[in-house]
């Protein structure tokens, strides 16, 4: 893998929105990645403690680097972000943050290193692991699942409207040729499954849904948020604020009903009622920000 140019999405928003709070002395960054977002707020904010949560080593490692200067301020912490709760107990003793930052989704390096399969442009292994232990990989459900299984996966995951032509193209291809294991192979069987018309059609790369369903599934993504999102209002005191980034609909459709519910329930109230968007100079300079929405909540 080359070197790492990774540029956090929408850090002036988030910088703004902290701004605004009454203090921020403890933000727990849920979602740590590379260090970017946890870099910027460190210098913005000369007295925050930042306690970061990622569950890929590599990254932990960079962002590690990345954030020595701050060493004093930063707790590093290798878990998966739905067990925020024990994590705030383990390592705070319970104590409460003034903000809890999620940034879903795939960081730069996961995307740009070809070894780990989350790219539908490079050739690599069948991987998509964000924690390189964890059991399943894209290689075990596209190799042993079923016509009807896969299609349910691309279908609620993917919301890709062919879901069912593409996994019985899978299912045929693995009969035919035995097990698919890379990535190239993989996009071949969906460019070579569906008619010319219907890519020209697409505007985007035909197995983008089909990528973005496996990681899904591969890193229970969408339980991780429920868990996750839910466990941290009560992380976070009152008056304190929880952001967050998203990059395609099912995450949002997911963080909006949560924040409503709260609004409903009266936990606090929504930052904004809209979603805030990149700036269009922050995707031009960013493409990788295009899909982005953040959301926060103020706890009440």
């Amino acid at each position: 893998m080359g070197s790492i140019d990774h540029v956090p999405v929408m850090s002036d928003e988030i910088i703004d929105i902290l701004s605004k709070i009454d203090r921020l002395d403890l933000l727990i960054d849920a979602t740590l990645g590379l260090g970017g977002h946890a870099l910027r707020i460190c210098s913005t904010f000369p007295s925050v403690v930042i306690l970061g949560i990622d569950q890929d080593e590599e990254a932990l490692a960079i962002a590690s680097k990345k954030l020595a200067d701050f060493k004093d301020r930063v707790m590093l912490v290798k878990s998966n972000f739905k067990l925020i709760d024990d994590i705030v107990m383990s390592h705070l003793s319970g104590r409460l943050a003034d903000a809890v930052l999620f940034d879903l989704g795939v960081s730069s390096m996961q995307v740009d290193d070809e070894e780990r399969g989350f790219s539908f442009n490079k050739e690599g292994p069948l991987d998509m692991r964000m924690d390189k232990q964890g059991a399943i990989s894209a290689y075990d459900l596209i190799n042993k699942l079923t016509i009807d299984e896969l299609t349910e996966i691309f279908y609620k995951y993917g919301e890709e409207r062919y879901s069912h032509l593409l996994a019985k193209a899978i299912v045929r291809y693995r009969e035919r040729h035995g097990q698919i294991s890379s990535t190239t192979e993989l996009v071949e069987i969906v460019r070579n499954a569906l008619p010319a018309r219907i890519q020209r059609h697409m505007g985007k790369h035909p197995a983008r849904k089909i990528f973005q369903a496996l990681r899904i599934v591969v890193n229970d993504e969408i339980n991780a948020l429920k868990q996750g999102l839910t466990k941290s209002v009560d992380c976070v005191r009152s008056g304190g604020v929880i952001i967050v980034l998203s990059y395609h609909s099912l995450e949002d459709r997911l963080v909006k009903h949560t924040f409503k519910q709260w609004e409903s329930d009266g936990r606090g109230r929504l930052y904004s009622k809209k979603p805030i968007l990149p700036k269009p100079e922050e995707v031009e300079r960013n493409p990788r920000s295009r899909s982005a929405k953040l959301r926060a909540f103020i706890k009440s």
